[in-house]
This record gives structure tokens, sequence and C-alpha cells, in this order.
């Protein structure tokens, strides 16, 4: 990594903090803010989720081609500004259409901020500095997160709207501040990193039409997708009806199960980082299943009413606490992997096709709700299957790898003179990996 893309990492990682920083002061609290605060009621709240995941919907299928044209730059900086008139928009609205206008606006200027950012972080590292450069991300996010909450939640009082005004005005300060940040970025022009400066997709075949004759990328988006729907779905929407119906834990505990996911994350990264950084992918992720698979077996314990509630309450809380690690493991795998993927010129597009994803498994989440809170053991079937599905979901995307794309700590080994790849593997294609045009496997 050269200086000039190191400096320009730092810039990208500390505006992507401060952004988690504001956002935590106002995520946990939109629900009280909009039904309770301003009075509209759980239909008016549940309709602002709804602006805000649509926003995203709406916002990503061309976020891609545009990053992918004018570069990153400009679409952090455009969707930041997006994202802070939405914010202050929204604690200033008192009515249900403004609230539901400045949600729109919020949720598709964050959704934009994702795929653009990651397309940054892509430009200013190489293959082998990838996956750590994403940790490191993932775990500034949740540790701006978890403080902003920390003190937002001292600030903010029920009786007082104008304390909401406040938290939504940091926010988008915050917002403000990472276009600032950004505009402050001098992006690398790295000679030979045929994916560190786009080209115009014309001449790459790609956008959508590409993105899914490319099988492995499908695949890995449908893997994306059931990953998401059982872990970050479910969080506070299924498992928390769970918990609260049918493992009878209460509104505090599933407060302290939240901390404990976040507090395993930023306890875990590095730890998980230095285990899996040089092991296969696709085997990375199968192990997440299985971890969640443990998880969703001692949620089930939490809620069959056997022993104390003490002990239902250690058994949510644990659940949490291994989702935490899986995403630990996630974190640098699933966005360098899809890097890797994506040909010269549309590193842009396949980073939004993955948060459009995510988007769609966090907006279809709820649907776990009436199961959690009415058939719970069923519930709990359900995504114990779902779980070991990832494993396999994810063994089944290494066939489709080239070794360098499932093990990119491989390029470490070409580039110092050593094997390549395993025996029988396709060099020329591992070495197209590692100059660093990740041209896809088609089959």
């Amino acid at each position: 990594m050269t200086k000039v893309m190191g400096a320009a990492m730092r810039r990208i990682q500390a505006g992507n903090a401060l952004t988690a920083f504001g956002i935590g002061f106002t995520v946990p609290f939109l629900y009280i803010y909009v039904a309770q605060v301003r009075g509209l009621g759980s239909m008016a709240a549940t309709s602002a989720f709804v602006a805000f995941a649509l926003g995203a919907l709406v916002a990503l299928p061309v976020t891609g081609r545009v990053i992918d044209r004018r570069g990153p730059v400009p679409v952090v900086i455009g969707a930041a500004v997006a994202a802070s008139v939405g914010a202050i928009s929204l604690g200033l609205s008192t009515g249900l259409v403004p609230i539901l206008l400045s949600a729109l606006a919020l949720g598709a200027g964050q959704a934009v901020m994702q795929p653009a950012l990651a397309t940054m972080i892509v430009w200013c590292s190489t293959p082998a500095t990838r996956t750590r450069a994403f940790a490191f991300q993932f775990f500034m996010q949740n540790l701006g997160l978890g403080i902003g909450g920390l003190i937002g939640g001292q600030i903010v009082d029920e009786t007082r709207p104008g304390s909401f005004t406040l938290l939504f005005g940091i926010e988008a300060v915050m917002f403000l501040v990472l276009a600032g940040v950004i505009a402050s970025v001098r992006m690398p022009q790295v000679q030979g990193f045929k994916d560190a400066m786009p080209k115009h997709s014309a001449q790459t075949g790609s956008g959508w039409k590409g993105l899914l004759r490319h099988k492995a990328m499908v695949q890995l988006c449908v893997l994306g997708f059931v990953l998401f729907f059982a872990c970050y779905g479910q969080f506070e929407s299924g498992l928390a009806a769970f918990g609260t119906e049918a493992a009878g834990i209460s509104p505090s505990t599933l407060g302290f199960a939240l901390a404990a996911n976040t507090g395993a994350i930023v306890v875990a990264q590095f730890v998980v980082l230095r285990l899996v950084e040089k092991r296969r992918r696709s085997r990375v992720i199968a192990l997440v299943g299985l971890i969640w698979t443990v998880a969703w077996v001692i949620a089930g314990f939490s809620g069959l009413g056997h022993g104390s509630a003490m002990m239902a309450a250690a058994a949510f809380i644990t659940t949490y606490a291994l989702f935490g690690i899986g995403e630990a493991m996630l974190s640098p795998t699933l966005a360098p992997l899809v890097a890797d993927l994506a040909p010269e010129g549309s590193v842009g597009q396949y980073n939004s096709a993955f948060a459009l994803v995510k988007q769609m498994a966090l907006a279809l989440g709820p649907l776990g709700v009436p199961l959690g809170a009415g058939v719970p053991m069923l519930y709990i079937g359900i995504f114990i299957a779902v779980s070991l599905g990832i494993a396999w979901l994810a063994l089944r995307l290494g066939g489709r790898l080239t070794p360098v794309q499932d093990n990119p700590s491989l390029s470490r080994v070409v580039a110092q003179g050593g094997p390549a790849v395993p025996a029988g593997a396709a060099a020329p294609a591992a070495a197209a990996v590692v100059a660093g045009a990740s041209e896809p496997v088609r089959a």
C-alpha cells in the first residue's frame, strides 16, 4: 500500500466512524420519537421504517452505475448531504407526511453511502490488505454506533421533543462532517491495479445484465440475502418478538442482549481477523452458519420454559453474542469477496447490488415476527435449518471461486515467487486475480 493509499484510507475510516457515531444517536429512538413524542402512534412509526427502507430500495439500483461512471467521491458527498437534510428534517417534523418524506431521504442517503464508501476502500487497498481494511471499517462502525447510542440515551427525554431534535441535529452534522472529510481525500492513481479506477461500464460488459450472468456473484447474493435475513433481519423483529413473548425476556434484558452483540463484535473483531484472513472465505462463511445454528439452538432453549428466568436471560444474551462473533467473521470476508469478484470498472455496481440484497433482506426480516411471537418453536426450527443452509450455500459458492478469490493470502505467495495455486487449479485465473483483474469465473 502506497503512502497516498494509506492517507486516503485513514480519512475514509475516520469519516465512516464519525458517521456511525451520529447514526447511533438516533437509531435506538426512532420508534419512540414517531409513536410517542410526536404522538402519531405505532402504525405511523412502522410507516417511517417502511419509508426508510423504501428510500434505500429506490436509490440503490442506480447507484452502482453512477459510482462506476463518476467515481465514489461525489456519490458519498451527495448522499451525505441528502442524509443530513433528511435527519434534520426528521427532527423538526411533527406531522406524518413530513416524517415519511424525511425518512425517505435519510434512508436513501444512508443506503447510497454504503457501496460508495466500500468502493473507496477497494480503491485504496490491495487484495492482500483489503480483508483487514473492511474488518477495521466494521469495527469502527460498531464502536461508533455503540458510543453514539450510549451518549444519546443520556440526552434523550420523552417529555422534551427538543431533546430528540438535538439528537437528529447531531446526526445531520456528522453527515456533513463525512462530506467534508471525503471531499478532502486524495484518491490514489495506481498503475497496474486494474480495479483502482473506473472505466465506462460499456467497455467491460458490466451492468445488471453482466452481473446476473456472473454465476459466482449471483450465488454470493443469494447467500448474502439468507445471511442478512437470518441475522440482521431478525435482531429487532422476529427474535425480539420470540424473546419477549416465548422466553419472557424483559425489555431491559433485550437491551443487554443487543449490548452483548456489539461487545462481542468489538472484542472479537481483530482476534477473529487473525484466525480467518489466511483461510478460505467459503469455509469461514460456512463456519458462521454453524455458529449461528448453535445460537438458534440456545435461543430455543431460552423459550422452552425449563429453568429459571435468569437462565433464560443468559441463554438469550448468549444467542446475541454468538451472532456478534459470526458478524465479526463475516466483516473481513463478504465485502472483500464482492470486490474481488467484480470485473474491472464494475466495483461500484457489485457493491451496490450487494447492498441492495442486504436492504431487501432487512425489509423482509419482520416477516418472522408472527412466527416468533405465535409459533415460537417452529420459528426456531426454521432458522436452525436456514443457518445450516448458510453453511451448505457457502461450500457450494467455494466451488465457483478461483483459489485466490477464495483465499486472498495466496496472492502473497505468488508475489514472493511461491506456488500460485494448489495442484490442479488454473494458474492463469489465479494470476489474473493477483494482478487485480478479478475477472469472474463464468460457467
